[in-house]
């Protein structure tokens, strides 16, 4: 009953709340304007995540009055304050990346030395345990700064990065729920349902851009409810958060490799992310979004089953996914068009197999 109260209050709050945060960019100045990089070609009400946010503290300040005994829920939120704070200044102002960069920092210091969150060690497979030490604190932070960014690398189509965050959000509660870890699972519920409420304003053809407030929030809510749910166990729960978010990741992987191979700054912006791949090779705006939340769900599942797997059966998984992963990021050239070399090893094999037939 809790949880379909705390997703209906933070779905019904949204939907209120968004035309108001949509009047808001307009006399604020928060506006995205069309470029070379953008797909849109009129300029958009940005700070649209801001919606999000506040249909989040609304009802995660009347829930859980115990939480911050047990996870310090005043540091989540203060955390995530400041992360909104910069995506607001960032949707208004065009802040520079390095000051951005800076207030992520900050919001994960709250949650590492105020909320007392951080991965201190991992069980590996066959009886064995790393202990970061001294590490933990900056694997912590790379974590929530890493993860705080992909989200805002995939926010390039109408609903796109608000369905992809959905899905991981459902998949994190899901798995909360199994593990009896309510805190995350009504956590991870309320954030999924204002931002669902809020997609209705935001699915193609949008009327109002999440931008920085909204993305980045996301990206650091998601790493933060991953932290509390899958820190200090086993090896394959530490991967279980990396195959949730698959989508996020392999793309901000592979623009990491393609930067690399066109021999470009690592941190250079570009047009050949996911969503613009599968637009170049034919698809249109609401199907390229459609199949990329088809992506995101197959993700979560096989994050599912991934968990429920022997150790065996969890490394020949991780193969088989990172295998269809390549496969798929070779066909529709996420790298570059020439960045083949699995499906050209698989066509000189059958090449050598015609050979040898007599």
């Amino acid at each position: 009953m809790l949880l379909l109260f705390v997703f209906s209050a933070a779905l019904i709050i949204s939907l209120i709340v968004t035309p108001f945060v949509i009047r808001f960019a307009h006399k604020v100045g928060a506006t995205d304007k069309p470029n070379s990089r953008k797909v849109h070609i009129a300029a958009m009400p940005s700070a649209g995540g801001l919606a999000i946010f506040i249909s989040f503290i609304a009802v995660l300040f009347f829930v859980h009055p115990d939480a911050p005994y047990e996870y310090n829920k005043i540091a989540i939120m203060a955390g995530a304050f400041v992360i909104v704070l910069v995506g607001l200044l960032d949707d208004i102002y065009e802040i520079k990346a390095r000051t951005k960069l800076a207030g992520q920092i900050v919001a994960a210091l709250i949650v590492v030395y105020w909320g007392g969150i951080q991965v201190e060690y991992i069980n590996l497979p066959f009886d064995g345990q790393l202990d970061f030490g001294i590490m933990s604190i900056p694997i912590t932070i790379f974590w929530i700064v890493g993860i705080t960014n992909t989200i805002n690398l995939i926010d390039g189509l109408d609903g796109l990065a608000a369905g992809v965050s959905s899905f991981a959000l459902l998949t994190i509660s899901g798995m909360a729920l199994i593990k009896g870890d309510m805190f995350v699972a009504v956590t991870a519920l309320i954030v999924t349902g204002s931002t669902l409420g809020f997609l209705k304003f935001n699915f193609f053809p949008a009327k109002v851009f999440m931008g920085d407030t909204g993305a980045l929030f996301l990206g650091y809510i998601i790493s933060v409810l991953s932290l509390l749910g899958f820190k200090n166990v086993t090896f394959i729960s530490l991967v279980v958060p990396i195959i949730i978010l698959g989508v996020p990741i392999s793309d901000t992987f592979f623009a990491i490799i393609r930067r690399i191979v066109n021999k470009q700054p690592i941190a250079a912006p570009d047009k050949s992310h996911l969503h613009h791949c599968l637009l170049r090779v034919g698809f249109s705006h609401k199907q390229t979004v459609l199949l990329i939340y088809a992506l995101a769900a197959s993700f979560g599942l096989a994050a599912l089953i991934f968990s429920m797997s022997t150790v065996w059966g969890a490394i020949l998984f991780v193969a088989i996914l990172v295998i269809a992963i390549e496969i798929f990021v070779e066909k529709i050239g996420l790298v570059s068009h020439d960045y083949k070399p699995l499906l050209k090893m698989l066509s000189a094999s059958k090449g050598v197999n015609a050979k040898d037939r007599p």
